[in-house]
């Protein structure tokens, strides 16, 4: 490994420095802290089914079912912000099974709701879980993964995300299938059908849980308290033959400080915040604009909205979430061959295009009992347009953003920058989620049209002011720059001519 102090060190440097066991290792730690995305994924898309049972269930109209589906994503932000700052504090498995908990009791408590209300308050429970859990994984899988496996394990995030949108879709349809009435009716045991669809999550929280005991705690938060010992025990297991003494050195100088990370500390001279906190915010935001949650949230009713039947409907979101499985596992095989920001380049490009196609079906289609019906040639093209807007984010946006929220941040601020990004990320999605409904109800076009107008901004955003972080090492991100930045840079240290 390069001496500390010596620039960047890139992943092709000290590949060898590693074994197939210690990557093994790597891959299998990265893989359990992945599963709190799993069930943030499970969680906020088990809904997805519920959403007629709820409006005919407790009388909801277009904006009250807007917010009960949305208010898990208030939850998200208050617990995407406060996980960084918690997770420095009592640590990053701590946090995990707190998570855990949370997850338990929020199922449980949306299974035996008796009002819109209190479904509300179990909803933001759920939400402080999935925004601790959407912090705490990508910031450890960064913390525990060599450089040339980053992006890959990093991905993994994004993976048990679809996953658990894919297995809650899955568990929403056989419910509802088996269910006499469907979605609206009684399963066999008894009960809603809708409340068997949450109480569903109670599994996989379970699971989490008992995972999140048997993984050690991230080397970097050992080293940040102090505890060398143990992070040097951790960082053998997942490095190898690498040198852990310069590691923890190394870490230990990055760190700079042994005193809380405040979020004061994030603050600089671009509108009161660090410009490298601005573009994890802005990749955040730009993230949930383009409107994939709609797709996952809302996609069971949109789809009978246009003249599709309920088991057609809830067949086409499994059929959705399929594809953005498969495509995730695009990007885990090109991220760290690539780059992210060819990725994100290339995935705003197509969904500008997908978007766009969507807004002209919706906004041409004829008008039947105040809706647009797809019939004829745009149905199938609607439906293409759609799975090609989820193929371009899955291999994309959906996992690159993770992983550059995990490792484009220096080791002392990590934690909160990445909380405070989270959390920008859980309130543009409610934003999204909540005004969909409202904003569909007047024009399904105008809605996609700007979700097409977010993907053009998010193309741009990225091709001026997004750095490329593959193949450096983490104590390497402060000397980050922008593309516009590191151009200037370049033009100043060029010799004059003649």
């Amino acid at each position: 490994m390069t001496a500390a102090g010596s620039g960047p060190r890139q992943a092709d440097e000290h590949r060898e420095e590693g074994t197939p066991h210690s990557a093994a290792v790597a891959a299998l730690l990265a893989g359990a802290a992945a599963l709190g995305g799993f069930l943030f994924g499970y969680d906020s898309s088990v809904i997805n089914g519920t959403v007629d049972a709820l409006k005919r269930e407790f009388g909801l109209g277009g904006f009250a079912v807007g917010f009960v589906v949305s208010a898990a994503l208030l939850g998200c932000a208050a617990g995407a912000w406060f996980a960084g700052p918690l997770s420095d504090r009592i640590g990053r498995v701590r946090v995990m099974l707190i998570a855990a908990g949370l997850f338990v009791v929020s199922s449980l408590g949306s299974a035996l709701a008796f009002s819109a209300v209190d479904l509300t308050v179990w909803r933001l429970v759920g939400g402080l879980a999935i925004g601790a859990a959407s912090v705490i994984a990508p910031a450890y899988i960064a913390e525990i993964a060599p450089a040339e496996l980053r992006g890959r394990l990093g991905s993994l995030q994004q993976m048990a995300i679809v996953l658990g949108i894919f297995a809650a879709l899955v568990v929403d349809y056989a419910i509802a299938r088996v269910s006499d009435g469907g979605a609206t009716g009684t399963f066999p045991w008894g009960g809603g059908a809708w409340r068997w669809m949450f109480a569903s999550a109670v599994v996989p929280a379970v699971m989490y849980g008992v995972i999140a005991t048997t993984i050690p705690e991230s080397p970097r938060y050992l080293v940040k308290k102090h505890e060398t010992a143990r992070a040097r025990q951790v960082l053998l297991r997942v490095m190898g033959r690498g040198d852990v003494d310069v590691k923890i050195t190394e870490i230990t100088r990055s760190i700079a400080s042994d005193r809380p990370v405040r979020l004061g500390d994030l603050r600089g001279g671009r509108l009161g915040l660090m410009p490298i906190v601005w573009a994890g915010i802005l990749l955040s935001v730009f993230q949930q604009f383009v409107g994939i949650n709609v797709i996952f949230y809302y996609s069971s009713s949109l789809w009978q909205a246009v003249g599709f039947s309920e088991n057609d409907a809830m067949l086409t979101s499994v059929i959705n979430s399929i594809v953005n499985v498969a495509f995730t596992l695009v990007a885990i095989a090109l991220v760290d061959r690539i780059g992210r920001r060819p990725l994100l380049l290339a995935g705003a490009a197509g969904m500008a295009a997908s978007l766009g196609t969507l807004t002209v079906c919706f906004a041409t289609a004829p008008v039947v009992d105040g809706a647009p019906h797809l019939g004829g040639v745009a149905g199938p093209v609607a439906l293409v347009a759609a799975n090609v807007f989820v193929a371009s984010f899955a291999a994309t946006w959906g996992p690159v953003v993770w992983v550059m929220l995990g490792e484009m941040f220096n080791n002392f601020i990590r934690a909160s920058a990445l909380a405070v990004a989270a959390a920008s990320q859980w309130l543009a999605n409610w934003v999204v989620t909540t005004t969909f409904p409202g904003i569909s109800g007047f024009s399904l076009g105008l809605a996609y049209g700007l979700y097409t107008l977010f993907s053009i901004l998010a193309f741009l955003f990225v091709l001026r002011a997004v750095p490329e972080t593959k193949g450096r090492e983490l104590e390497d991100m402060d000397d980050l720059a922008s593309p516009r930045a590191a151009r200037a840079k370049g033009r100043a240290a060029r010799p004059p001519i003649g």
